[in-house]
């Protein structure tokens, strides 16, 4: 019975079934929010054993940039590809160009996954009331409270569903390029927010979980709509909607 109920699950989150995708994806988002985040934010609230070492990286980090202006300036650069205004252009970029090719699908799948993941981040710093580092020196300012990282969050979030998005138009040898450039930015803007001082490790690190778990809800939102309106579930690994890829390139239908 044992064996058949895993064969049966297995089959159930297999891409290739009609709902096996989103299950996936949904199960993805719940197993990320209730280990990985649920053990960060506890450590939070209650001051454990991983804040303080958090607190003790974080520090060494900073003291390690403050003294090189080239490498504060790079920083910097790297840091304002996450801030809300930066990904809001973005997005409304990445918005239009679809809406001009015909894909309103799309547009309205990437406006509502990033100004979401906004929201979310917003309500779960506001509800944890984190302060921000205090490591003395600081080489920026930032407002609201530290956790979770809402560069780190958002970037997660904003960056991997313009990769979802715009993955058909992409020639099939470029798409690991993509991922993987996409991979690189997201790390590297979370981790110059604690170069910058005004994050902890388990903020960055609980931004990139809940915006993973974000976007794959998300996505999963997004497959569930497809298949109730007679198409193909989605497949990550061709983008969110693979049938867009003509329009995207310019070419004809």
């Amino acid at each position: 019975m044992g064996a058949d109920l895993a064969r049966m699950l297995r089959r159930r989150l297999e891409p290739a079934e009609r709902y096996g995708l989103r299950l996936t994806l949904v199960a993805l988002a719940l197993i990320l929010v209730a280990v990985p985040f649920s053990y960060l934010l506890l450590e939070v609230l209650r001051d454990g054993r991983f804040t303080r070492i958090d607190e003790d990286v974080a520090q060494r980090l900073h003291d390690w940039v403050v003294n090189r202006p080239m490498l504060v300036t790079a920083v910097e650069a790297v840091s304002l590809l996450g801030k809300p205004l930066w990904l809001a252009i973005a997005v409304a970029a990445g918005a239009g160009f679809v809406y001009r090719r015909g894909r309103r699908r799309l547009a309205l799948y990437l406006v509502v996954t990033a100004i979401g993941g906004g929201v979310v981040d917003t309500v779960v710093k506001v509800a944890v009331n984190r302060p921000r580092p205090d490591l003395g020196n600081p080489l920026t300012t930032a407002f609201g409270k530290s956790f979770p990282s809402g560069h780190a969050m958002s970037s997660t979030v904003t960056y991997g569903a313009l990769l979802l998005v715009l993955l058909p138009a992409l020639p099939r040898r470029w798409r690991v390029v993509a991922f993987s450039a996409a991979v690189v930015l997201v790390l590297a803007i979370g981790i110059s927010r604690l170069m910058l001082g005004v994050h902890y490790v388990s903020d960055v690190v609980a931004g990139w979980t809940l915006g993973l778990a974000w976007l794959s809800g998300a996505t999963a939102a997004f497959s569930i709509w497809r298949t109730d309106e007679g198409r193909e579930p989605v497949e990550v690994t061709e983008g969110v909607e693979p049938e867009a890829a003509p329009a995207l390139r310019g070419e004809a239908d």
